[in-house]
């Protein structure tokens, strides 16, 4: 009894020794659990086949195949060199003899030899000093080469799948700033608006409220069960971030274009939701958080055009409202507006904040603009399809990173009229893009096939340096604040964490200053160009203006021309309208002529009698008596 571990001691007294034991056997009901029938409900069947997990052991398979290589041994035997005269036969001694000779008697000979001994005993004198069969630096440690070549891997750590499945969509990822660990996943189901929706099933029951629009905040060093969970209630989630400065406010957009705040340490609904009449008529698109004093304010964007300004103190009314109407008037019009589909802004220059929409152009407005003409400073056509991702260099804030459609392109803020400076073309789609936080010349990008590219400006700006497929799309891409972390948002509803090795997230005072120099180079070059431009648009204008002149001068000419030529030519007989008719009829009258003479004559008469008329003036009162007073 004793091997198999059912063993009983019994411990008596010694006075008791020697008595018999009696034992007695009944029943008696310690714990009684019944089966839960709620609990047997929410019991899901899956086949343990297609079960996935992330506690399998890390396993590795490495071949190595070599070549073999064949060495044979040929032997040379050099009796006479640089025999190149076929004058002289070489077995003939004397007509050889005879030949060297004459070459010897020559002035250039000796040079020649001394040029050529030189170089033989140079050769010979490096041959007797290196053993070519002996092992060099082998007291050198193998770790003083590392720095030489930079490892360009990048190795997936973490895979954080949804809690609901089927997979819901996932939006985008965001890092914390104080917390770098954790990382916000923002899931959205649009089915859920459908009025004959089957909602997934959650596989944690005992975490969140079971709504299926609800999001996470994750740990990295736990993939399992989250660390908070937010719930927007019957409303649908399309985008919510933290505020970087103050970490426990955290605002979000709903598909209905309404805007809401919560409070990021504590779970549930959130605090304040902007009533109807004051939001976006569309889906709320686009988010971000400006700079302010207490870190209340932000901005909104939508599909429908406008971008509103809000305060999380009072969400019943925007602030400010301006629609992304490229060159608009005071009076805008929303039909000539477009989509808004990303919100920038950086918090070392607090002034400006741009705007992405959806036919791609780049809008670059000013926060302290009261109507539209003085917020909306400029536009720029950059993509032909929505702007997906606009977001600016850490290190370099006047350029930025621009994904829309097949291209990516990196344009800065100094250059008015052609802000593009380099163009990447790629073949796929490209969805998503990030700056490494880390490195100054590193950015990601990511395109509908689901290949992940590294790009550095430093290194290669034809291909990238690195590629990584992904089986679903990359939908999202996002650095953690030290560049160490690579946030990879797929298609199918998983978050992959890679870690990319060290020479590819720290950047050197060298590096800086070569990104440097090269964006001033590409900007001054787009000057160059603008200027250019410029110069022909004004040489094409004063071109039109010179034609123009010199056509009115010609016509001027021809005028003068045709005139003269006129003057030359007879005179045509006039035709004589009724009043000279009438006058010629009345000089040929001579009884009326004569009546007009007399009448003539009376006239006159009485004019003369006139002239002579003498007025006499009359003295007033105070004339005749002399009065003076």
């Amino acid at each position: 009894m004793g091997t198999l571990g059912n063993q009983i001691v019994l411990s008596r007294e010694r006075r008791r020794f020697g008595r018999q034991c009696l034992f007695t056997d009944h029943n008696e009901m310690i714990l009684s659990v019944q089966p839960s029938g709620r609990l047997r409900l929410k019991y899901i069947l899956r086949n343990p086949i297609d079960e996935r997990t992330q506690l399998s052991k890390q396993m590795a398979l490495s071949t190595a195949t070599t070549f073999t290589v064949g060495v044979e041994p040929h032997g040379m035997y050099h009796y006479e060199g640089g025999w190149n005269v076929k004058e002289v036969n070489v077995m003939d001694e004397e007509a050889t003899l005879r030949y060297r000779k004459k070459i010897e008697r020559d002035d250039s000979w000796g040079i020649e030899v001394n040029i050529l001994l030189r170089q033989v005993m140079t050769i010979s004198s490096q041959n007797n000093s290196i053993n070519l069969f002996q092992d060099f630096f082998t007291d050198i440690p193998p770790d003083s080469g590392k720095g030489i070549k930079m490892p360009i891997t990048a190795k997936s750590i973490q895979i954080y799948h949804d809690l609901w499945y089927p997979s819901r969509k996932l939006r985008a990822c965001e890092w914390g700033t104080t917390e770098p660990w954790q990382f916000l996943l923002t899931y959205q189901d649009p089915k859920s608006a459908l009025p004959d929706y089957n909602p997934p099933a959650m596989q944690l029951p005992d975490f969140g409220l079971e709504n299926p629009n609800e999001f996470y905040r994750w740990d990295m060093d736990d993939s399992i069960r989250p660390v908070a969970h937010y719930n927007p209630r019957n409303w649908i989630c399309s985008i919510a971030k933290v505020c970087m400065r103050e970490e426990h406010y955290m605002v979000g957009g709903f598909k209905t274009g309404q805007v809401c705040f919560w409070n990021a340490d504590e779970n549930g609904p959130p605090k304040q939701v902007c009533p109807l009449e004051a939001s976006h008529r569309e889906e709320t698109a686009a988010l971000c958080w400006v700079h302010s004093k207490l870190n209340t304010e932000f901005y909104t964007g939508s599909l429908d055009g406008s971008v509103k300004y809000w305060d999380t103190r009072d969400l019943l009314m925007p602030v400010q409202e301006v629609l992304a109407e490229p060159w608009p008037g005071l009076e805008q019009i929303r039909q000539n507006s477009h989509g808004v589909t990303v919100l920038e802004f950086e918090y070392t220059i607090p002034v400006r904040y741009c705007i992405g929409s959806d036919m791609g152009w780049v809008f670059t407005c000013n926060r302290k603009g009261t109507v539209a003409p003085e917020t909306i400073v400029g536009c720029f056509p950059m993509c032909v399809g929505p702007i997906r991702t606009l977001m600016r260099n850490p290190f370099f804030v006047k350029n930025f990173l621009i994904v829309g459609d097949w291209q990516m392109r990196v344009w800065s803020e100094e250059v008015k009229n052609n802000p593009s400076s380099f163009y990447f073309r790629r073949r796929h789609q490209v969805i998503s893009g990030a700056w490494s936080t880390g490195r100054c010349s590193l950015f990601v990008l990511g395109d509908n096939r689901g290949t992940l590219e590294f790009w550095d400006l430093l290194m290669d700006q034809r291909r990238p340096i690195m590629n990584i497929k992904f089986p679903f799309p990359v939908v999202h891409l996002v650095f953690r604040p030290d560049g160490q972390v690579l946030a990879v948002s797929l298609g199918n509803g998983d978050c992959v964490l890679l870690r990319v090795e060290e020479g590819m997230r720290t950047a050197t005072v060298k590096e800086k200053s070569l990104m440097m120099s090269m964006f001033e180079r590409e900007i001054s070059r787009c000057k160059l160009l603008e200027a250019r431009v410029e110069e022909t648009r004004l040489k094409k204008r004063l071109t039109a203006i010179n034609i123009e002149e010199a056509r009115k001068t010609l016509a001027k000419v021809e005028a003068k021309k045709a005139k003269k030529g006129a003057e030359k030519k007879p005179a045509e007989p006039r035709q004589e309208d009724e009043a000279t008719i009438l006058l010629r009829l009345i000089e040929s009258d001579e009884e009326f002529t004569k009546a007009l003479m007399d009448f003539n004559e009376v006239i006159d008469t009485i004019t003369a009698k006139r002239s002579r008329r003498n007025n006499a003036i009359e003295r007033t009162i105070f004339e005749r008596y002399d009065i003076h007073i």
